[in-house]
C-alpha cells in the first residue's frame, strides 16, 4: 500500500513515540482523528478515500454503490494484509477480495436491489505504509427511494452520517461534484450542522474534468462562493473505464496534475489542488493533532519522572551484596518498626492512619474501658441465684442446730466465689490485647517486605516475647485474684460492716428506690451516647430497617429522623428495662441487641422488645457499654428449666423471717465487699496488662530486638532481597530511563513537526453562507487571491491609467485645486524639460519613504 508519502513521513515518528511509551509500559493515548467522506450518491466519496490511502479496495459503480458504512481501521503493521470483524481469522492478502468480500457481506444484509443498513462492515488493513487512523466510506445521499430502500431513506442515511460526523475528533470531507449547483450541496449542509465554526470541515470538489465545456469551477475554488474556513480542494479521480482498465493510481495522480496545470482556469492555483494536496492537508491535521496531544504526555512524564526521583537516587549505586548496605538497611529497617509500634500504642499519629476501624492503642484502650467492665457486668449480676447460695450457706453453717446470729463463714464463703469469678474475664481481657498486639506487630512488619526472611525473624522473636508476656501476665493476674482471695479485708474504708448490714437489711428495698431517684435527680438527664442504629423488628411500611438517629441519655432513649436531632420519631424511658443479645439472621448481617421489660411490659407500642441494630459487633459493644452507663443491665443467665423448683425453694426459705433478714444482711455485705473487689479489679488488670506486656514488648523492640536478631547469626541471608524487589527495582530503574528517553523523544518530535495555525474565520462567518448566494454582495467584495488575469495585473507600460486609491493617494501634502465646474479632471502634464515624453515615476509605495517626495502636480491654464 504505497501512493501517501506524508503519511509515510509520519510514520516514523509515531513509531519512535509508540515505541517510547511500549517501553514504559504505558499506552500511547494519541487517539488520532477518524476521517469521513460525506456527499451524494456518485460523487466520487470512495475514490477520495481510496486516493488517500493509495490502494483499489471499495465497490465501485453507478447509482448506490456503498450501502452499509464501512469503517476501515489501518494499523501500521510489518505485514501487509485485512481481515474483516465478520470473518475472524481470515486473512485477505488480495484487495481484490476485499473488494468481493465487501459487496458480498453487503448483499447478504442488505439484499442486491439497492437496499441499505446502517449496520456497518469492519475491515482492518495491515500495512507498514499507514498510520493507525480511522476511515469511514459512508452512503451517499439520497431523496427518493429506490429498490427495496424504504420511504424514509432519505432520514435514515441523514441520521446514519450525522452519528459518525457529530464526534468532534472527526475530520469531515463535505465531497460534492463540480457539475452541481453549490448551494445544493447536502454534504457541505450536514457538515455546518455539526461544525459550524469550520474547524473540521475541508470541501471537497470532484469530477472537475466533466464539467461542459466554457464552464469551471473557479469561484468556488478560490472560495468566494459559499466560503469554508479551510477552503475547497479540487480532484480529478479515475473514471469508470480507467478503474476497469486497472489504471494505476499513480498514473492517475499524474494525469490529475497534467489536467490543473493545463487548464486555464485552474493552472494559477495548481498548487493547491489534486489529490496530493488533499493528502498534505490531511496529513498536517494528524500532525497538528499529534503536537497538540504531546504537552498532555510530556507533562505526565514529567511528573512521573519527578516522582522516581528520590527512590531512583538510592537506587543508581545500589550493590546488594555490599555488607555496609546491607547493615544499614537492616538498621533502617528497625529503626523504622520501633518508630511505627510507638507511635500505633501511643497513638501520635502515622502517615498511615487506619480510618476504617479502631486499631492499636485505641482498640487496647476500647478494651479496658468498655469490653472489660461489660464482661464483668455479665457475671455479675444474678440476684436470684446468689440469694438462694445465701441462704443455703446459712442453713449448712447452723446445721441442726436454730441460728440466732448472722454466720460470718457464710459471707466468706459466698465472697470468695464471687471474686474467683473476676479471674475470666481478666484473662480474656489478656487474650484481647495479645492479638490485638498481634496485629500491630503484623503491620508494622510489612514495611520489611523487601527482606522476607528478615521480616518472619522480625515477627517470629517479637510474637514470642508478646507470648512470654502473656503467660507472665495471667500468672500476675491470678496471682492477683488469689491475694484477693487469700484475706477479707473488712475494715475496708469502703466496706459498710456489719452492723450497718444488718439495721439497714429491712429497709433496704425503699432505700435503694429513694437513692435512685436522688441520684436521678442530682445527675440529671446527661446524654450518654448518640449514633445511628436501625430497628430490626419492624415492618417496612412501619419505618424498620431504615437508619435513625438514636440519643441515649441517663433515663432515656430517643431517636430522631437523623443527626439534625429535629424530627423526633419516640422517647423511650429506661426505667425497667434490661438488655439482650439477638442471634444474627441467616441473610442479615447486622448484629443486633434487644431491650426489654423485665415484667413482660410492653416496650414500643405494640411491642415487648425493641430490636437495634449495628453494621458492626464494634458498635454494638460500644452501644452495650454505654447502656450498662445509663443504668440498663445484660439478661442474666439461670436455669429456666429449674425456675419454678427455684422460686418455691426461695418462698419456702422466705417463710423464715429471722433467715430472710440473715440472706439480706449478708446480701448487703457481699454487695458492699463486691464493690471494693470489682473496683480494684477494673483499676488493676489494665495497669498490669499495660506494664507486664505493653510497655514491656515497647521496651524489647526498643533496646533488644536488634541484638536478637544479631544473635541468631544469619544476617547475611536475611537481607536476602525477595525476588519481587529485585524486579521491582529494576522496573524502576528502567522506567526512569524510558521516562528520560521518551521526553527526548517527544522534544525531537516537536523540533521535527511543525503546526499550522487554524485559518480565520471566513468574512461574514460560517454562520450565513448557506444564506447567501453568488448575488450575495459580502460574498462579492472577498477579494480573490493573486493570480494571472485577474484583477490585480500591473497595467502594461506607456497606458494613461487613473493610479489607484491607496495610501499613495491621500491627501498629505497640500490640497489640490478644486477643477473648473463641468470640466472633466485634466491629465497629469508632463515634467518640464522632459522631451522623451515618458510617463510620470509611479508613486513610492510607502508614504514618506525616502527623501524627496515631490508636491503634487496642480494642473495650469494655457492661455
Amino acid at each position: 500500500m504505497s501512493g501517501n508519502q506524508g503519511m509515510e513521513s509520519l510514520i516514523p515518528l509515531v513509531n519512535k513515540l509508540q515505541d517510547a511509551f511500549t517501553s514504559l509500559g504505558v499506552q500511547m493515548s494519541l487517539d488520532l482523528p477518524q476521517i469521513a467522506v460525506v456527499g451524494g450518491q456518485s460523487a466520487g466519496k470512495s475514490s477520495v478515500l481510496e486516493n488517500f490511502v493509495g490502494r483499489d479496495f471499495l465497490p465501485r459503480g453507478s447509482g448506490i454503490v456503498t450501502r452499509r458504512p464501512l469503517i476501515l481501521q489501518l494499523i501500521n503493521s510489518p505485514q501487509e494484509y485485512g481481515e474483516f470483524l465478520h470473518c475472524k481469522g481470515r486473512i485477505f492478502s488480495d484487495f481484490d477480495e476485499i473488494r468481493k468480500e465487501i459487496e458480498a457481506d453487503t448483499d447478504r444484509l442488505t439484499g442486491t436491489n439497492k437496499g441499505i443498513s446502517n449496520l456497518p462492515i469492519n475491515l482492518r488493513v495491515y500495512s507498514p505504509h499507514v498510520l493507525n487512523l480511522t476511515l469511514i466510506d459512508l452512503p451517499g445521499l439520497t431523496k427518493i427511494a429506490v429498490g427495496d430502500q424504504p420511504p424514509d431513506i432519505e432520514m435514515q442515511i441523514r441520521s446514519m452520517i450525522l452519528s459518525f460526523i457529530s464526534k468532534s475528533s472527526c475530520l469531515v470531507l463535505a465531497v460534492t461534484p463540480a457539475n452541481i449547483d453549490l448551494a445544493n450541496s447536502d454534504a457541505l449542509k450536514l457538515a455546518k450542522e455539526v461544525d459550524p465554526a469550520g474547524l473540521r470541515t475541508i470541501g471537497v470538489i470532484t469530477k472537475l474534468d466533466l464539467m461542459d465545456e466554457g464552464t469551471d469551477a473557479r469561484d468556488i475554488l478560490e472560495n468566494k462562493l459559499l466560503p469554508l474556513r479551510r477552503g475547497y480542494v479540487g480532484v480529478v479521480n479515475r473514471s469508470q473505464k480507467d478503474i476497469d482498465g486497472r489504471k494505476d493510481i499513480k498514473v492517475a495522480v499524474a494525469a490529475e496534475r497534467k489536467f490543473f496545470l493545463g487548464h486555464p482556469s485552474y493552472r494559477h492555483m495548481a498548487e493547491r489542488m489534486g489529490t496530493p494536496y488533499l493528502q498534505r492537508v490531511l496529513n498536517q491535521q494528524l500532525t497538528n493533532h499529534i503536537r497538540e496531544t504531546l504537552p498532555g504526555l510530556r507533562d505526565r512524564l514529567q511528573k512521573q519522572l519527578l516522582s522516581m526521583e528520590k527512590e531512583v537516587e538510592q537506587f543508581k549505586n545500589f550493590r546488594p551484596d555490599d555488607p555496609s548496605i546491607k547493615t544499614k538497611a537492616m538498621l533502617q529497617m528497625i529503626q523504622r518498626l520501633q518508630s511505627d509500634f510507638e507511635r500505633a500504642i501511643e497513638g501520635s499519629g502515622t502517615a498511615n492512619i487506619n480510618t476504617e476501624e479502631l486499631s492499636g492503642g485505641a482498640k487496647i484502650s476500647r478494651l479496658f474501658h468498655e469490653r472489660f467492665p461489660y464482661e464483668i457486668v455479665m457475671m455479675k449480676y444474678d440476684e436470684k441465684k446468689l440469694r438462694r447460695e445465701i441462704a443455703l450457706a446459712i442453713r449448712n453453717i447452723h446445721g441442726i442446730r436454730v441460728g440466732l446470729f448472722t454466720p460470718d463463714l457464710a459471707f466468706e464463703s459466698i465472697v470468695k466465689k464471687q471474686i474467683s469469678l473476676l479471674k475470666e474475664p481478666s484473662l480474656k481481657c489478656i487474650d484481647l490485647v495479645v492479638t490485638e498486639l498481634t496485629n500491630v506487630v503484623r503491620f508494622c512488619t510489612a514495611e520489611m517486605n523487601r527482606y522476607p526472611r528478615l521480616r518472619e525473624e522480625a515477627e517470629r522473636i517479637i510474637t514470642t516475647q508478646i507470648r512470654e508476656c502473656e503467660q507472665r501476665c495471667k500468672d500476675q493476674i491470678s496471682f492477683l485474684n488469689d491475694c484477693e482471695l487469700a484475706y477479707m479485708n473488712t475494715n475496708h474504708e469502703d466496706f459498710i460492716g456489719f452492723a450497718k448490714a444488718e439495721n439497714n437489711s429491712m429497709t433496704r428495698a425503699q432505700q435503694s428506690s429513694e437513692n435512685a431517684s436522688n441520684t436521678g435527680r442530682k445527675l440529671g438527664n446527661q446524654v450518654i451516647r448518640k449514633g445511628y442504629m436501625s430497628i430490626s423488628n419492624l415492618g417496612i411500611m412501619k419505618g424498620g430497617s431504615r437508619d435513625y438517629w438514636f440519643v441515649l441519655s441517663s433515663e432515656t432513649l430517643s431517636w430522631y429522623k437523623d443527626d439534625e436531632e429535629k424530627d423526633k420519631k419516640y422517647m423511650l424511658n429506661l426505667d425497667g428495662l434490661k438488655l439482650r443479645d439477638i442471634e444474627q439472621g441467616f441473610m442479615s448481617r447486622r448484629h443486633a441487641i434487644g431491650l426489654f421489660n423485665k415484667d413482660g411490659r410492653n416496650v414500643y407500642k405494640d411491642y415487648k422488645q425493641l430490636e437495634v441494630s449495628c453494621e458492626t459487633q464494634d458498635d454494638v459493644e460500644t452501644w452495650k457499654a454505654s447502656f450498662l452507663r445509663a443504668g440498663v443491665y445484660p439478661e442474666k443467665l439461670s436455669d429456666t428449666t429449674n425456675g419454678e423448683e427455684t422460686g418455691d425453694r426461695e418462698n419456702s426459705v422466705s417463710m423464715d423471717p429471722q433467715l430472710e433478714r440473715q440472706v439480706e444482711t449478708i446480701r448487703n455485705l457481699v454487695d458492699s465487699y463486691m464493690k471494693i473487689a470489682t473496683k480494684t479489679t477494673r483499676d488493676l488488670v489494665p495497669k498490669t496488662i499495660m506494664h507486664l506486656m505493653i510497655n514491656h514488648t515497647k521496651n524489647f523492640i526498643m533496646t533488644e530486638l536488634l541484638a536478637n536478631l544479631y544473635a541468631t547469626g544469619d544476617t547475611n541471608n536475611m537481607m536476602e532481597e525477595s525476588a519481587e524487589e529485585a524486579v521491582k527495582r529494576e522496573e524502576m530503574l528502567r522506567i526512569y530511563h524510558a521516562c528520560k528517553e521518551a521526553l527526548k523523544i517527544i522534544g525531537d518530535v516537536s523540533m521535527a513537526t511543525v503546526s499550522t495555525p487554524v485559518p480565520p474565520p471566513v468574512r461574514g462567518g460560517n454562520d450565513d453562507y448557506f444564506r447567501s448566494g453568488p448575488d450575495n454582495s459580502s460574498i462579492g467584495q472577498r477579494v480573490s487571491p493573486p493570480s494571472p488575469g485577474g484583477p490585480n495585473r500591473r497595467p502594461m507600460s506607456g497606458v494613461a491609467s487613473a493610479p489607484a486609491p491607496g495610501p499613495t493617494s491621500s491627501v498629505s501634502r497640500a490640497p489640490p485645486a478644486p477643477p473648473a465646474a463641468g470640466r472633466p479632471a485634466p491629465a497629469v502634464p508632463n515634467r518640464p524639460g522632459d522631451a522623451t515624453g515618458r510617463a510620470p515615476p509611479a508613486p513610492p509605495s510607502r508614504p514618506g519613504a525616502g527623501t524627496g517626495l515631490p508636491p503634487p502636480l496642480v494642473p495650469t491654464r494655457r492661455t
